[in-house]
């Protein structure tokens, strides 16, 4: 069983039951020579808190001694390990050294019987230089390996690896093919070689390729990965699961891991790591140790420095700011820098996870933040679902402090008192209308006084755009009294533009999709304020309470008679999520939906989404906000898949 805690776009926090308890990813599994182990396994488990290996059942098998031994004892004992063990085939040994003597089936019964948690196909290892139609092949060979083994790993979860080379559509076609297979775990294999050569752009298009195909209710384990620079931006692409030796090899090197790169004991001039192994030695004390001593120390400290990155990840996770952590990390190294910039070519397939809001603020760090899946949302959205107000004349501000209607409060009153206005501000974001300030990500992001010849160019490009597309008879940019003077002397409309009710319909519209302002509003409106910050809080609509705004991320939250506007108004099965008869009566007493009981939904929602829940006669049901994307409720068959908040008790 595999079961969604928490998510930040793809990256998540799941846990998946094993035959020796449940391991929370994301997760790194260090990996274990069975003939070599450099630091001891009790050691891993109880004091760097690993609770999940890797070993090879190949070296296992191939060796006399331990292959009794792991048959006669199974592989807990003779590995003295408590925790989830997961087998590798030999394929990487395939890689290194050419053919292996070994059969799929022999392998894969082999991980059965000796008791491994997670067993692995023997899959063939695609070369990065390898051809098309090479790769096409083995991928085909590696398919059939996976059917063969699903018959014969009994208890035993099965690893169905995705290969593919470095073949976006070959990536994507043997992941299609695995989701129909009874796999359990899917690690994305053959990368070795794009991270020993730094082609971080190319694992990019690699993972997006293979998570577009693969089942999203299965862990994704990335296969190789085990040096910490590349965690963040690895789960951020949806990745559960790491493995790697780098931390024993680079040990043997004379080479400490950090998340920001690597550095060689021979270039160093003092230790300035305060982890529990390096505490206490001074550069002088690790230089003068025995080989074996060093090895020892330098192993565990990127062990530790290796848990401590993945642990910061899941942190991250939780707080919402993955995409701070990664562009941190990315900024590290020129190779990763290129995998930062790739993101941007995978902004459609990152925005269908991608949440509505954060509980943090959006921080920009460069150009490439200007390409996240959230900025590039609202700016599509602004082009398709804005609706312009029929005002006489449109007022460019230059960006100021947030919130801007707040800032430009009296220049606006001045302006108004005038003529009819509408008001943007010239945001490194985009256009923004007035009436969106406090909508996320616009009064959520942290912005840079100075702006890059990037972000300058790009906003120019959107405001010549709606140059274009605005209904105004006078656009003016803000030049103080003097413009004042301007408009009294050109203006003919008395002022009509309400500042307040515009925003209910442009946040409506942006977040439910256009029409969705008129269709809420339709009647007698009454805005309820907040007595502190004059934020509106409430929206009555001939008497009926329809919605409420958040003052964390200025969207709404639906009301059941807000719910009900919407249903007339969108056909299905737009903004909805459709259930089971079986668990309507629960739904109408504010039970959360399961993903077991979803029949369908509209594929639009994300996570975060408001949604309506509705019955096979698409009666309101409840309301509630969305955890998951469409075909993650599709192939979850746990865990919560719609958060209700109010049951439509009728």
């Amino acid at each position: 069983m595999f079961e969604l805690l928490r998510r930040d776009g793809l990256a998540r926090i799941c846990k998946l039951d094993t035959p020796h308890g449940i391991l929370e990813t994301p997760a790194l599994l260090p990996v274990i020579n069975p003939r070599n182990i450099t630091v001891p396994l009790n050691e891993l488990y109880d004091d760097l808190g690993f609770k999940a290996i890797i070993t090879n059942s190949y070296i296992i098998r191939n060796n006399p001694e331990l292959k009794e031994q792991a048959l006669s004892t199974g592989l807990h004992e003779m590995l003295g390990y408590k925790g989830v063990i997961m087998t590798d085939s030999g394929t990487f040994q395939s890689h290194m050294y050419g053919e292996v003597d070994v059969k799929n089936d022999d392998i894969v019964s082999f991980q059965r019987d000796i008791g491994s948690d997670i067993g692995t196909v023997l899959d063939i290892f695609t070369e990065p230089d390898w051809s098309e139609a090479r790769t096409s092949e083995a991928v085909d060979v590696t398919l059939a390996r996976t059917e063969e083994a699903a018959r014969l790993k009994g208890d035993m979860l099965l690893a169905g690896v995705v290969q593919g080379s470095i073949f976006p559509e070959l990536r994507e076609r043997c992941a299609r093919s695995l989701a129909s297979i009874d796999a359990d775990v899917h690690p994305i294999g053959g990368v070795v070689p794009l991270m020993e050569q730094y082609r971080f752009d190319d694992l990019v298009d690699v993972i997006v390729a293979s998570k577009k195909g693969l089942n999203p209710s299965r862990p994704v384990h990335l296969f190789g990965a085990g040096h910490p620079m590349v965690f963040a931006l690895a789960a951020l692409l949806g990745c559960d699961m790491f493995d790697s030796a780098s931390y024993a090899k680079f040990a043997r090197d004379g080479r400490f891991m950090f998340p920001e790169g690597t550095s060689s004991l021979s270039d160093m001039k003092v230790i300035s790591c305060h982890c529990p192994a390096c505490n206490g030695h001074s550069y002088e004390d690790i230089v003068a140790m025995r080989p074996a001593e060093r090895i020892a120390l330098i192993a565990r400290h990127n062990l530790w420095v290796s848990q401590e990155e993945v642990q910061r990840v899941k942190r991250a996770i939780l707080e919402g700011d993955l995409w701070e952590l990664v562009e941190r990390r990315c900024r590290g190294h020129p190779a990763l820098l290129d995998a930062l910039r790739r993101l941007g070519d995978h902004e459609e397939f990152l925005e269908l996870t991608e949440p509505l809001s954060r509980d943090n603020s959006l921080f920009y760090t460069g150009p490439e933040t200007l390409r996240r899946p959230a900025i590039r949302r609202y700016a599509r959205r602004f082009f398709e679902r804005y609706e312009y107000p029929d005002t006489e004349v449109m007022i460019v501000f230059d960006e100021t402090s947030k919130p801007y209607g707040r800032c430009r409060q009296q220049e606006m009153r001045d302006v108004l008192a005038e003529c009819d206005s509408h008001f943007f501000v010239e945001s490194v974001l985009g256009p923004v209308p007035i009436e969106l300030d406090e909508m996320y990500p616009i009064a959520q992001s942290v912005l840079p006084e100075r702006r890059d010849k990037e972000a300058v160019e790009g906003v120019k490009e959107m405001m010549e755009r709606m140059s274009h597309e605005h209904p105004y008879a006078i656009a003016v940019g803000w030049d103080g009294p003097q413009t004042l003077d301007t408009l009294s002397m050109m203006c003919v409309n008395k002022p009509s533009f309400d500042v307040d009710l515009a925003r209910v319909k442009a946040v409506a519209d942006m977040q439910f999709g256009r029409g969705a302002g008129g269709a809420l509003l339709d009647g007698r409106v009454e805005l309820k304020k907040s007595e502190n910050t004059g934020k509106i809080r409430n929206v009555l609509v001939n008497g009926e309470h329809v919605l409420s705004m958040r003052a964390n991320d200025g969207f709404f939250t639906l009301k059941i008679a807000g719910a009900e506007r919407l249903r007339k108004a969108f056909p299905a099965p737009r903004l909805r999520v459709r259930v089971k008869d079986d668990s309507v009566p629960f739904n109408r007493e504010g039970k959360n939906v399961f993903c077991t009981f979803v029949e369908d939904c509209d594929p639009e929602i994300r996570p975060m989404d408001e949604v309506l829940v509705v019955d096979s006669s698409d009666e309101l049901v409840a309301i509630g906000r969305a955890v998951l994307t469409r075909d993650e409720m599709g192939a979850f068959r746990t865990g919560v898949a719609v958060k209700v908040r109010d049951g439509n008790k009728k």
